[in-house]
């Protein structure tokens, strides 16, 4: 096992172009999590060339060659002679064993409770990651966006090949059930679906265990596959279901929906940038830490938007909104209420500013 290590330690690491993401690593130590072809690998390797080449050792866990009783017996020892100070394990699993090493970093989609470790969600691109991939900034960056979703590796895919490779990359990470999870909720992303209802849905077309289906669901939530929405003050009530990756959406299905698909597009913006938000009838998105209504409108009408806030006028008096935003593809506008604000933003200019003001 020495032998492989010596070779992973001589090994030279290559990025191919790499774009600067929101999130970093510094010298501390950390534990970096976030769905496969997120960038995790490339933001390991990227800080690992800013090292000097014998300071660090760069692990993949995946390897096959790597036998795991063994490598634990030596990583430690390899550790100390070589005077490592940073340890990488990326495609971390539990049953690598860690040296005493200065700095130690590691990747996976699952999170683990490492207590010493500093933890970094890696979603993929936001819009405004994503623009550092385009040529130019005009309307058709943002069509791309829809085209290509946030993954990095698919500005390398050419247009034939996207879906099949989203559905390869998904059947190799994915067991058969979250697979076929996946498979549903591509078809109903932005509305609300319980694991009853896809159990429910499933049962008919095989024979599968409530149990298992729940779980896989549950695990597909955790690694930040699936997003649940709530109902504002309701814990009860039936979520709202968002996929992690709007391109996922084209990939698994034939159904096409584009106002869903661009609430789904608005939603991840807003769990990139951490925005607590929450659904409520006849309300996309509701944030209460600024008294906010954000309405998904791609092709916004001027009358259908004084109609709609007719509909939740109730709900603008009563939460005191300061607020109220329409989203659309490109249309730009105010409208005047005695309420509230409203305004009406592109969703490329929304994307860009500041989504905590």
């Amino acid at each position: 096992m020495e032998i492989l290590l010596e070779e992973f330690y001589k090994t030279d690491l290559h990025v191919d172009k790499y774009h600067d993401r929101k999130i970093f690593i510094d010298e501390n130590s950390y534990q970096i999590n976030g769905i496969s072809k997120s960038g995790k690998t490339h933001l390991l390797k990227h800080y690992l060339l800013g090292l000097r080449k014998s300071s660090y050792l760069y692990v993949d866990c995946q390897d096959i060659r790597i036998n795991i009783a063994e490598f634990n017996k030596t990583i430690k020892q390899f550790c100390n002679k070589n005077k490592i100070d940073t340890l990488v394990f990326d495609n971390y699993t539990p049953n690598f064993e860690f040296a005493n090493v200065s700095q130690l970093l590691i990747a996976s989609q699952t999170h683990y409770e490492i207590e010493y470790l500093q933890n970094i969600t890696l979603f993929p691109l936001d819009y405004e990651e994503f623009l550092a991939y385009e040529h130019k900034f005009d309307s058709s960056a943002l069509n791309h966006f829809f085209q290509l979703g946030g993954l990095p590796v698919m500005h390398k895919i050419s247009q034939d090949e996207r879906s099949v490779y989203l559905q390869t990359l998904l059947r190799n990470t994915l067991n058969e059930i979250e697979f076929e999870i996946m498979l549903f909720c591509a078809r109903a992303s932005s509305l609300k679906i319980s694991a009853f209802t896809i159990y429910e849905r499933l049962k008919t077309q095989r024979k599968i265990s409530k149990d298992k289906l729940y779980a896989a669901f549950k695990n597909l939530e955790s690694k930040n596959y699936l997003y649940l929405l709530k109902k504002y003050n309701h814990t009860r009530a039936t979520k709202k279901i968002y996929l992690c990756d709007t391109s996922f959406k084209s990939a698994l299905s034939i159904e096409k929906n584009f106002s869903k698909l661009f609430e789904n597009m608005i939603f991840l913006e807003l769990v990139k940038s951490n925005t607590e938000c929450y659904y409520e009838d006849g309300i996309d998105f509701y944030l209460p830490k600024s008294d906010e209504i954000i309405l998904c409108k791609p092709f916004a009408d001027e009358r259908r938007l004084f109609k709609k806030l007719e509909d939740i006028e109730a709900f603008i008096f009563t939460h005191s909104i300061k607020k109220i935003t329409a989203i659309s593809m490109n249309k730009e506008g105010s409208l005047s209420h005695p309420l509230a604000s409203v305004d009406i933003i592109p969703f490329d200019i929304w994307a860009l500013g500041d989504l905590d003001e």
